[in-house]
């Protein structure tokens, strides 16, 4: 029963040449429930670190032979989501900054208290255990779309963002994600919540991007009968709903400011007040948010509150842009390749060198989502066969029209130009309807390139998009794309 004890709280390293502090400690983590294994020297403990798995290293900075900064170097290299405490006697602000820049997941001065080492060694490993797995995208995404998903790459950026995950996971304290449009930041808060200690509660997704201005507030906080027209009913509002569990909200850079006067209370007094309701209600709920938009900036042009920006801005996660974890490619590719595979009921195509130089190459401004969408456009194309640089380069010419970048993103976007030019040709004419002009081309692009997507599957189109089977159908009729019978 021990054993079955010890294995359940952690395996620990501990790397420490004085026997009897060595000892102490034993007595201590071993009390805790830990099973330790003890070793005296770097070299010793390098090498059962390549044999043996554990949770979590503890080594004393001073050490013969292999000291423990070189120590920690090499288990960091070997194995970089694994935690390694470092312990010294003789600390220093030069060497905590040393230690804390090579990737040390905590610092302990001798004499430490002993509740400060428990409750390091337990942070350590709860983060250490909660990064060993891809996180898996169990439910509904934002968009409507139920798949399994994992946050993929070894870069050093992406290694960086994994050891902030592990770190902020465990905590209560909101968390922003910054990040340009497809660097997959729903994954990470996905990956936060999974990780937390309310993962057996609600995870409620909101992308206040697409929600209209006015119903924003209502979806947010709810209402009650009655407080406006078309409020037939009380709804429950997601901050309600999200009760004991995580609320993220997306694109909290396009909030408006009366719902953000309202965010601010609800992270200052922990209630919300739904529209048209006169008490307020207590809720429990941690926030992640995440914005592609630049929100400094918002600040300063008054669009965006300064105070809530410092509440919201507690944790921070800022992913990196594809173009700068070009070496990650390869992985995604593969496992982005497997997935359309499967989803398209094909043989997995071959990948060849010339194919994944020629991905790593390409700038993707749409990042990780936009290499995604290239990749299942062609190995539906490909009928299983080997994915060729054609495949990719027919692929990419599809994908150009509307790059997953937005416009906020790229400046003079091509959805922005062809927006432009749009009006310019009725302000040129004098003939009007553009608005029309644009909706039709737009749906009509939208439909075509979901189809193209799902393998044709109308079941998925229509939950992407949001809209009935019978509507899909009466649209596709209108601008002649081609029926399918599922």
């Amino acid at each position: 029963m021990k054993s079955d004890v010890a294995e359940k709280a952690g395996t620990l390293l501990v790397v420490e040449n004085d026997v009897d502090f060595a000892d102490s400690l034993e007595m201590i983590l071993g009390g805790e429930g830990y099973s330790l294994t003890l070793c005296h020297d770097g070299a010793e403990a390098y090498k059962l670190a390549q044999t043996k798995s554990f949770d979590a290293v503890i080594t004393d900075h001073r050490l013969p032979g292999m000291g423990g900064m070189e120590l920690l170097g090499r288990l960091r290299e070997q194995q970089s989501q694994r935690p390694v405490i470092m312990m010294t006697s003789h600390g220093s602000a030069n060497l905590a900054i040393e230690a804390t820049t090579r990737g040390a997941f905590d610092f302990l001065i001798k004499p430490f208290d002993v509740a400060e080492l428990v409750a390091s060694v337990e942070r350590a490993v709860r983060a250490g255990r909660s990064m060993q797995h891809p996180v898996k995208m169990g439910g509904t995404g934002i968009g409507g779309e139920a798949e399994a998903a994992s946050l993929i790459g070894n870069s050093k950026g992406m290694q960086n963002v994994y050891k902030e995950i592990g770190r902020v996971a465990p905590t209560d304290a909101p968390v922003l994600i910054l990040g340009a449009t497809g660097t997959g930041k729903e994954l990470v808060a996905r990956a936060l919540f999974q990780h937390s200690s309310r993962a057996d509660k609600p995870f409620i997704a909101v992308n206040c991007g697409a929600i209209a201005e006015g119903l924003l507030e209502s979806e947010l906080f709810g209402h009650e009968k009655g407080a406006f027209t078309g409020a037939v009913s009380t709804r429950v509002g997601r901050f309600e709903q999200a009760d004991g569990g995580t609320l993220f909200l997306d694109e909290i850079g396009d909030m408006p400011a009366e719902v953000q006067v309202k965010m601010l209370r609800v992270l200052q007094e922990g209630t919300v007040q739904p529209v048209g309701g006169r008490g307020e209600r207590k809720v429990d709920v941690r926030i992640i948010s995440a914005t592609h938009r630049p929100l400094e900036k918002l600040i300063g042009e008054k669009a965006f509150r300064e105070d809530l920006f410092y509440r919201l801005n507690t944790m921070r996660i800022d992913l990196p842009p594809l173009s700068e974890r070009t070496e990650d490619i390869p992985l995604l590719t593969k496992s982005f390749v497997a997935r359309a595979a499967s989803d398209f009921g094909v043989g997995q195509p071959k990948l060849t060198n010339r194919v994944l130089a020629q991905l790593a190459e390409h700038p993707w401004p749409g990042n990780v989502r936009q290499l995604q969408n290239v990749l299942r456009h062609a190995v539906l194309h490909s009928g299983g066969y080997d994915l060729t640089e054609e495949l990719i380069v027919t692929a990419l010419a599809g994908n150009a029209d509307f790059q997953a970048a937005s416009a906020d993103d790229v400046e003079g976007s091509m959805l922005e130009q062809w927006v432009q030019k749009a009006i310019e040709r009725a302000r040129a004419s004098g003939v009007g309807g553009v608005h029309g002009e644009l909706v039709a081309e737009l749906e009509q692009r939208l439909i075509r390139a979901a189809l193209n997507l799902s393998g044709r599957h109308l079941g998925k189109v229509s939950d992407w998009l949001g809209i009935s089977r019978v509507t899909l159908r009466k649209k596709m009729s209108e601008y002649g794309i081609e029926a399918v019978k599922n």
